[in-house]
């Protein structure tokens, strides 16, 4: 007679952020990430009304990674009663900390939904005292008939695809999966037996440029700025895009294919987590771990300034041109790129770079669509700089990459649950998927539950 699983969507369904999944099995239950949604008018709402589980009951959450989207509600969590364990890899734990105090202090000004008394030091502090930390493969035994592990998702430094095993069947949800080959990280896992898959989808409707493509688009970006004696201004994520941003520009001054200007990485959240990168060095790709072996420091290159103090990120205005800015955050919804965003974009000789995701909502999406205004701290701003978009830069795999992450595993794979796309993504690849492979696949509904036979 089978066993009877059940998974329910509570998050991460028709939206790229808030990863939030229940999988009930063999007498457990166990969450898949806990993260915020963000972007959309509809955050609040989805944020802090009431989880569609009671967190008292929750046996164990597992983290694929640190991003915001899939850690930024474990305090909330923590505030309503959970108390099991909290598993992830070593550096998704290292790097969490530091993600969920700086989500803290943010979110914890905010008055309207008593979010201090949630995101309190408390808090994240009990959460730590819960988390245990796995390297990758390293079997972690759940019940008699269950057990874990962690697969190399190639996302971020110390992300993972979670593979539960019971009774021989393997049930995988996949993270985010990488946009592999990655200038610093291995390459995405390849898994060939899933039984069952839930699996992102952020691209599922479009293909990045290649790594070359990538490298002389964002070469000429900054040649052409030279060129016009402008700024530029990167929008990027503090966690992991930052860094490899670093490692390519590192690589192209050094060989002499742009100019040297002064680049400002203006980001103290990305700065304190490239010191935890340092510790990290192994689970780095060969070619990383021989090229930053050489330097004393893990970026460091001419014409780097990194700006701490919020004095020195005001004075970055006053710098002669030309100049290049990287600040966080990376869809422009908050940080001191907003404040360079404000200062810089009504000059037409500037150039805003656009290297991630936008999510629908977010003020980046805004401005890759083309508006020409936009409301920053209260003032109407004048959109006149050049944009620019590098999708290559994404950290996610595109359509092609997930399609064919998929195939790997047509032989056994059950049915696929597409989640963590927008709706059009979402059902892109669906349809993709059914009809080229043959494969039984869906986009689950938010608080949609199914049972899974095992």
């Amino acid at each position: 007679m089978p066993s009877i699983a059940r998974i329910t969507f509570c998050g991460g369904t028709g939206s790229v952020t808030g990863a939030n999944f229940l999988f009930e099995i063999d007498g457990k239950k166990i969450l898949i990430d806990c993260g915020l949604t963000q972007g959309s008018k509809l955050a609040d709402d989805v944020n802090w009304t009431p989880f569609l589980y009671d967190p008292k009951e929750i046996d164990i959450l597992f983290i694929t990674h640190s991003h915001i989207d899939h850690i930024g509600r474990i305090p909330k969590l923590i505030y309503e009663g959970f108390h099991g364990k909290i598993y992830s890899t070593k550096p998704t734990r290292a790097l969490t900390l530091p993600m969920l105090e700086d989500t803290a202090g943010i979110l914890s000004k905010d008055r309207q939904f008593n979010l201090e008394k949630i995101y309190s030091e408390e808090n994240i502090k009990a959460a730590f005292l819960l988390w245990l930390s796995f390297d990758y493969h390293e079997e972690i035994k759940i019940t008699d008939n269950l057990e874990v592990s962690f697969k190399d998702a190639g996302h971020i430094l110390g992300s993972a695809m979670i593979e539960f095993i019971y009774n021989g069947k393997k049930i995988l949800f996949t993270g985010d999966l990488g946009n592999s080959p990655s200038p610093l990280l291995p390459d995405t896992e390849k898994i060939t037996d899933a039984d069952y898959l839930i699996m992102e989808s952020v691209y599922g409707d479009r293909n990045h440029e290649s790594r070359d493509d990538r490298r002389n688009l964002l070469e000429k970006v900054i040649k052409d700025n030279y060129n016009k004696k402008g700024t530029l201004i990167i929008p990027t994520f503090s966690l992991e895009r930052s860094q490899e941003l670093l490692f390519e520009l590192d690589d192209s001054v050094r060989n002499k294919r742009i100019p040297i200007m002064p680049i400002f990485f203006d980001s103290p959240l990305a700065i304190r987590l490239t010191e935890i990168f340092k510790q990290f060095k192994d689970y780095f790709n060969e070619t990383a771990q021989k090229v930053l072996s050489k330097d004393k420091y893990l970026f460091d290159f001419p014409g780097l300034h990194s700006t701490l103090q919020s004095e020195d990120s005001r004075l970055i205005n006053d710098a002669p041109n030309p100049k290049i800015v990287i600040a966080g955050s990376g869809m422009s919804s908050g940080g001191r790129i907003v404040h360079h965003e404000q200062h810089f974009l009504p000059d037409p000789n500037n150039t805003i770079l656009l290297t991630g995701y936008q999510s629908s909502g977010s003020m980046g999406r805004l401005i890759e669509e083309g508006v020409k205004k936009l409301r920053i701290s209260g003032e109407e701003v004048n959109v006149r700089a050049k944009v620019e978009v590098i999708l290559g830069y994404s950290g996610h795999k595109d359509g092609d990459g997930l399609f064919h992450f998929v195939e790997d595993m047509q032989k056994v794979v059950k049915k696929v649950f597409v989640v963590m796309g927008e709706p059009k993504s979402e059902m892109f690849l669906v349809q993709r998927i059914k009809d080229n492979l043959g494969i039984d696949a869906s986009a689950p509904l938010q608080g949609e539950s199914v049972l899974l036979s095992l």
